[in-house]
């Protein structure tokens, strides 16, 4: 087959269609649900690391049930912060993580963190991805989140030839127009966890497959 230069609008749009009747990535769904705040999106991210999906939206619903605010997960103990997130991984750490945002959230900040990545950034467990991811999702600013999904398939396309995240959004921010860069994480989450598979990838029906160099791919459907 022929390919394609890469168009990543088009691209992103032909995505668009054939995920729709997937699940949405946890922090995107939780923010249609009105969780759409810098501190619920940022303890959701904590939450999400080395964490399925579907266990961080179940977990993070629960937590902003019992306390959704940061002076009110601030009043909880870590024990009790620590039942409440215990299915994610490493929910201990998490629980502790997340007590001392909340507290620095109500009392440097007066509860309401502001799009700042350096200020995130500052919070134990939060790195690029999340500082990224959340700036994108609750400050609508065009940041681009390199998660294992969005690294595997932008490298998998050709689009960008990087080792390490840190490297894939470097070429990233180089290539990507700022209008396509939030949608480029919502999509490629459920488009990397359905369609474009670490292994065996469904490459004879990929909608984007005539733009795809398919770097890497030796098996597929």
């Amino acid at each position: 087959m022929e390919k394609r230069a890469h168009a990543i609008g088009e691209m992103l749009r032909r995505i668009e269609r054939e995920v729709r009747g997937y699940p949405k990535a946890a922090l995107f769904e939780l923010a249609s649900r009105g969780h759409a705040s810098v501190f619920e999106q940022l303890v959701a991210c904590i939450l999400s690391i080395r964490t399925r999906d579907e266990v961080t939206l179940a977990v993070a619903l629960r937590l902003f049930s019992a306390a959704r605010t940061p002076g009110e997960v601030a009043a909880l103990s870590r024990r009790e912060v620590d039942s409440l997130i215990r299915p994610v991984s490493f929910h201990e750490r998490k629980a502790g993580q997340i007590q001392a945002l909340a507290a620095r959230a109500a009392e440097e900040h007066g509860g309401r963190l502001p799009c700042d990545s350096s200020v995130l950034r500052s919070f134990p467990g939060v790195g690029p991805k999340c500082a990224n991811l959340v700036l994108g999702i609750a400050c609508g600013e065009p940041c681009i989140a390199v998660d294992v999904h969005v690294q595997r398939v932008t490298n998998r396309w050709g689009y960008v030839r990087a080792r390490t995240p840190e490297a894939t959004l470097r070429q990233l921010e180089e290539r990507v127009p700022e209008r396509y860069r939030i949608d480029l994480n919502r999509l490629l989450v459920p488009f990397g966890k359905h369609i474009c598979t670490r292994v065996r990838p469904r490459c004879l029906t990929c909608p984007i497959l005539v733009y795809c160099r398919q770097v890497g791919v030796t098996d597929h459907r």
